[in-house]
């Protein structure tokens, strides 16, 4: 994984994105919203390993709307774990049904 912004990010602390969109387990099926959230070097990077993560959860396809960085840690549930993972390296996928 790549540790230094290769772009105009030049964050201090670690580059914690989430990812707002919506995931489908299987053909006609009635997508599930997700927040994905990750540490990345920069948002393509974000994007693919967020991809990556989800087709390893069994979702066929996703339609990503919108990326953002996060500023603050969060400190309601289920963000403040999933923030924490991040942090560890790891890539957190939170549904909401």
């Amino acid at each position: 994984m790549i540790e230094k912004p290769d772009n105009d990010n030049n964050s201090v602390g670690p580059m914690i994105f989430i990812i707002i969109g919506k995931g489908y387990e299987s053909d006609g099926a009635e997508g599930v919203d997700l927040h994905v959230m990750l540490k990345a070097a920069d948002d393509d990077s974000a994007v693919r390993e967020a991809l990556n993560a989800l087709a390893e959860e069994g979702f066929i396809e996703a339609d990503l709307d919108q990326i953002g960085m996060l500023t603050d840690v969060p400190e309601e549930e289920p963000h403040a774990s999933a923030y924490q993972g991040a942090l560890e390296g790891e890539v957190a996928i939170i549904r909401f049904n």
